[in-house]
Parts: C-alpha cells; structure tokens; sequence
C-alpha cells in the first residue's frame, strides 16, 4: 500500500502539470480565436470602405462636391451628366414616410400583444408578425406591383387627390396623377416591411416592465392607456427607440421591394404620387450595365448610402447613451 501510495504521489504532480498546461492552451486558444474574429470584422468592415472609395474616386474628381446638388442623371449624355440628388431625397423621404406609418401602428400592435389582446390570440398574431419579418423582400415588391400598386391608383391615391386639390402645400404634397408606380407606394411596402422589426421589439421591451409597477398604477385607479403612456413607455423609452433605429437602417438599404414599385425615375418631385428612385434602388437597376464614369458615380452612391446609414446609426446610439445616463441619474 505505501509503495501505491508513493506511486500516485508521483504521477501526481505530473498530471496536474499536464492538466494545467492543457488548460492554458484551451485558454489561449479561445482567447485568439475571439480576438481574430473581432479582427476579422474590422478587416472587412475596412475592406468594405476602401473598396467604395477606390471605385468611387474617379466620380469625386470628376464631380466633387457638386454630385450631391446635381438632380440630373444622364450617363449617357456627353460628357455624361451625374448627380446624386435625387436618389438621397427619394431615400430620405421614403425612409421618413415609411416610419411616419410604421412606428404608431407597431407600437399599437406591442401594446395591445401585451396589454389588452386576450391569451388565446397573442401567439397567432405574434406568429402573423414574425411571419412578416421572414417573407423576402422581392415577395413584398411583386406584390406591391402587381396588386398594391393598382389598389392604391385606383382607390386611394384619387380621393387624397381630390380631398387635397387647391389646398396651399397639401395640393402639391398629394397632386399630379395616380400611378402605380410612386414614391408614396414604395414608402408603404417599405412600411410594411419595418412594421415586424418595431413590432417584435417593442413587445419584448414592453414584457420587461415590472408587473408591480403596473398593478400600482391599476391600483390608483389609472386607465390602460394612463399606464401605458406613464408607466410602460417612460419604461421601456431606450429599447423602443432600439428598435425604431433599427427598423429605420432596414428602410434606408431595402432594395428589390423598392425597385420594383418606385418607378425608378431620377427627378424630384413635391408629390409623393409621383415615381422616384433611392440610392439602393438606383444602384440595383443600373449596375450590371455600368462601366466607366457611370459606374463609378454608382459606386460614390453605395458610399454616400453607407455614410447615411453609419451617421443614423451612430446618432442613435448617441441618443440611446444620453437617455440611459439621464435614467441611470
């Protein structure tokens, strides 16, 4: 027994020895691996913008400052004549409309998922919703062409017409004739597409509300629409405004469901019944047949598109710091 027990003594040290050497190199393994992926990252990411300006730089000598106050787009024209006005304003307007429609009517839906909608119907129509998020985009663009389109020519688009006809700004706002293919159709598709994103969001944010909170607030007799304007929302302000930046990043690049239903036409227009383009669609419709200047103003597009999408981005996490300091004070 004493010499098994010298013998274990042994092989003891050894093994620790051995078990903790394979422990650092799991360690250190993980350790870069980790890294070498958060590298891999900022690699691409870097790679994505030098790519963007390498292609787009004969575009910005060529034009300058001047690409972003041009509203002409004729590359075809000698020397061709290219400007970026019209795509940013059809996709900040699109953008703007789109959550204009998207942010009351998703927050109603969270509300009433979490709040007022009976338990046998929240799974089905939080199933509704998520299957919204999952349709592809391209599926929401031929139906916005081939039936919502048409729906809204026919039926809406006329009344706003008429309602609207000789009214100092709306007349211009809601003027011209009806069209299947508008600015204002491809801002509801747009819409449509976001509302899921706001929606689910909203309504995760909205179930971590303490139920204390809420039963104090029943309990002092407010109604469902005081408790959610005093309690839930003041709550819940930092993911919400989470989930709106976010669903508004998805509206600024959405690409295929606006193709198809803006009309794609490089012209500003004050009324939203009238085709447009944005910078995604623009970029998706005449890309394959670019070459020279041409393809290179597509390219500074791609990266003016990027450098709106990073400055929203990055103001709404600086609004979403300043409201977690301001609750955290």
């Amino acid at each position: 027994m004493a010499v098994h027990g010298t013998s274990m003594e042994a092989a003891g040290p050894y093994d620790r020895a051995r078990a903790l050497s394979a422990f650092k190199l799991g360690d250190k393994t993980f350790y870069w691996t980790t890294r070498i992926c958060a590298i891999l990252v900022l690699v691409l990411l870097g790679g994505i913008i030098i790519s963007l300006i390498i292609g787009a730089w004969p575009a910005m000598k060529q034009y300058g400052a001047a690409f972003l106050t041009t509203s002409r787009w004729a590359p075809s024209a000698e020397p061709p004549v290219l400007g970026a006005l019209s795509p940013i304003y059809g996709t900040i307007l699109t953008s703007a409309i789109a959550m204009l429609i998207a942010i009351p009517v998703g927050l109603g839906i969270a509300i009433f998922l979490t709040e007022l909608c009976p338990l046998w119907a929240r799974r089905p129509i939080g199933m509704a919703v998520e299957l919204l998020a999952g349709i592809p985009s391209i599926i929401y663009g031929m139906w916005g062409f081939f039936v919502l389109g048409p729906f809204l020519a026919n039926t809406m688009q006329p009344a706003l017409i008429n309602l609207f006809d000789g009214v100092p700004v709306l007349g211009s706002i809601f003027g011209g004739p009806p069209s299947y293919l508008s600015l204002f159709n491809a801002s509801l598709i747009l819409a449509i597409m976001v509302l899921p994103f706001i929606t689910a969001i909203s309504r995760d944010v909205f179930a971590t509300v303490p139920p204390v909170l809420k039963e104090a607030a029943y309990g002092v007799g407010c109604t469902t629409w005081e408790v959610v304007r005093n309690v839930v929302l003041p709550y819940t302000r930092v993911g919400v405004i989470g989930g709106v930046m976010l669903a508004l990043g998805r509206a600024l690049g959405e690409t295929m469901a606006v193709t198809f239903i803006i009309g794609n036409s490089f012209r500003i227009s004050p009324s939203i019944f009238a085709p447009g383009t944005t910078i995604s669609a623009a970029i998706a419709s005449e890309f394959a047949e670019s070459d020279g200047l041409h393809q290179s103003s597509l390219m500074l597009l791609g990266l003016l598109l990027f450098v709106l999408t990073f400055f929203v981005l990055a103001a709404a996490r600086l609004m979403l710091m300043r409201l977690q300091k301001k609750a955290g004070s």
